[in-house]
């Protein structure tokens, strides 16, 4: 498949839960003129990562009928060989980027787990874990370069797909982009479905202004085990993927 082939039609791989609740979306012409910005900067020779098979990973791994939990990115990494559509989330073999090892730092403090031995994150979206970022794609060394295109609409609407579900689910937002974009989240402590978790992002810049010391891992699976949706299990398995 093209990078482009995935739009504005729903890709092939995704579940039916998704492809039913997204329809309208994936119709609209503003991802008609979302493809057309595509085309244009790939005519001009940028490099767009992640690879257009695996701009809608988040949605093929964790169809929306399994989504337990979602944690929210701003866009891809914009490094060769990282993305793969996950946000937070690299390729088997990369180097885990400084946010994900803070997220890992964070993991061992809040419920022992010991640091992976790499960050794909593939384990976490096949238990429900909706890893979602705002934008889908970027250009390579150009963080942001495809913002305000068209996609985050169309994250928009996955969210809100996710937060009318009936069925609990855990939001954990780390920092301002996260809590702004799932501000409207029915949330449990205001008589919500849901538990929306708040925190700084776990980037260096902002991980000790609140990330670290969190919980949200285990706060998380708490409310998941109370509310009879089961708890995800954190590790990544060496051989994930």
């Amino acid at each position: 498949m093209s990078d482009l082939q995935a739009l504005p039609a729903a890709p092939s791989n995704l579940d039916e839960s998704w492809r039913t609740a997204l329809a309208d979306e994936f119709g609209a012409p503003y991802m008609a003129d979302l493809k057309r910005f595509l085309v244009a900067r790939k005519e001009a020779g940028a490099r767009i990562f992640p690879r257009g098979t695996d701009w809608f990973n988040a949605l093929a791994l964790t169809p929306l009928s399994s989504v337990r939990a979602v944690i929210l990115g701003q866009d891809p990494y914009h490094g060769p060989g990282q993305a793969h559509g996950l946000c937070f989330s690299v390729r088997p073999g990369v180097r885990p980027p400084p946010s994900l090892v803070n997220i890992f730092k964070e993991l061992g403090t809040d419920i022992g787990l010991p640091r992976p031995g790499h960050g794909h994150l593939v384990h976490w979206a096949r238990q429900g874990v909706l890893l979602l970022n705002s934008v889908l794609t970027v250009e390579q060394g150009q963080a942001g370069a495809h913002a305000g295109k068209g996609w985050e609409r169309f994250t928009d609407a996955v969210i809100a797909r996710v937060a009318a579900l009936e069925t609990p689910v855990a939001f954990l937002l780390w920092g301002a982009h996260a809590q702004k974009k799932a501000a409207f989240v029915p949330d449990h402590s205001r008589g919500g479905q849901h538990l929306v978790l708040r925190a700084p992002h776990p980037s260096p810049l902002s991980a000790h202004n609140g990330f670290f010391g969190c919980r949200h891992f285990s706060r998380a699976n708490a409310f998941l085990e109370a509310n009879g949706r089961g708890t995800i299990d954190w590790s990544l398995p060496p051989a994930d993927g």
